[in-house]
């Protein structure tokens, strides 16, 4: 009973939370829920079936939530079928991001496809940032505390190591690590 209890307070309703604050009404699909997930911005969000985000045992999960930003009308995230997610995760999407079938992301990771401002001064407030696309191929595992930024795309069957910068594509059935992150070894 006291189980119960604290699964409503403590999880349901923080999940209800963030999906009623949730702005983004774009969506296709519904994920599994074991996290809240906030989802905002203008495009479009596509879930596959059976996606999976947040886990229970793992850091993170009472403190943070999901957040996926699909900034302008054209700005996509697409994410494919049996992908599970864990706690704290993060993408951001200009353009669009991919994340294809059977992928595994650890904690506290995150995805941006674009530098956010231009990096000229004169430009910072009032220019239009650089945006490449994203692309997480099947069954790639990325590890706790990655970041992947513009531009990338992570090839089919790839590992990417704990805390790497992922900054450049990663090509199929390797390991890769670093930061930034650089092929360690083929698999």
């Amino acid at each position: 009973m006291i189980k119960k209890i604290k699964d409503i307070f403590f999880i349901k309703f923080r999940i209800l939370k963030y999906k009623w604050l949730s702005k983004c009404r774009n969506t296709i699909g519904k994920p599994k829920l074991y996290h809240p997930l906030l989802m905002e911005g203008n495009g479009l969000i596509e879930f596959g079936t059976n996606v999976q985000i947040g886990v229970k045992s793992s850091p993170n999960f009472y403190s943070h939530y999901s957040y996926l930003e699909v900034k302008f009308s054209e700005s996509k995230i697409k994410i494919g079928n049996n992908v599970s997610i864990n706690n704290n995760f993060s993408a951001v999407s200009f353009s669009k991001i991919i994340i294809e079938d059977d992928v595994l992301i650890g904690v506290n990771c995150s995805m941006i496809d674009t530098d956010g401002h231009q990096l000229e001064i004169d430009k910072r407030t009032i220019g239009i940032p650089k945006t490449e696309e994203i692309v997480i191929s099947k069954n790639v595992f990325i590890g706790d505390n990655v970041s992947i930024l513009k531009g990338v795309k992570i090839g089919e069957n790839t590992v990417i190591g704990f805390g790497s910068v992922v900054t450049k594509s990663i090509p199929d059935n390797v390991i890769a690590a670093g930061n930034p992150a650089k092929i360690i070894k083929s698999i």
